[in-house]
């Protein structure tokens, strides 16, 4: 399931949803990244997607994580547009037969949705609004996925 939402969501009934009638299963992890105030800074965060266009480009990468790790099952869901301080932004969610597949896939998939996922992210404040670019370290996150290969 791969879903975009405007609405606020609640990460621990998707994780039961997710979870539930597994039990072939022998591992879930998941991953909720919450918005920042960045100490009193941030007042909202904005995200943007074109619709289809998005999903379908986190597909192809969420289908690669599946047959990477062999996953049984994933979940991403992603908020867009204003989004509050404390608030989720986004939830991944991966089903595997062992712990270590399940986590280094959830750890894949995050990484490309903070440097390469076709959203665009302003962050609103009582100075104005700027634009957010990934940091370096979001892409040397991205990029380390690519030297494990390598190997």
């Amino acid at each position: 399931m791969i879903r975009l939402t405007f609405d606020p969501f609640d990460p621990g009934a998707l994780l039961t949803e997710f979870s539930h009638g597994r039990s072939e299963v022998g591992a879930v992890a998941t991953f909720t990244g919450i918005a920042r105030a960045e100490a009193g800074a941030t007042v909202a965060l904005e995200l943007e997607a074109y619709p289809g266009f998005t999903e379908a480009e986190i597909g192809k990468i969420a289908d690669a994580a599946k047959v990477r790790f062999g996953l049984d099952d994933f979940a991403i869901l992603h908020r867009v547009g204003r989004i509050g301080p404390g608030e989720p932004v986004v939830f991944v969610a991966t089903a595997a037969r062992h712990r270590r597949a399940a986590f280094e896939a959830c750890d894949f998939l995050m990484d490309y949705l903070k440097s390469k996922a076709p959203f665009w992210k302003k962050e609103h404040g009582s100075d104005g609004a700027r634009w957010v670019e990934p940091r370096d370290q979001d892409h040397a996150d991205l990029k380390r996925w690519d030297k494990e290969t390598s190997t």
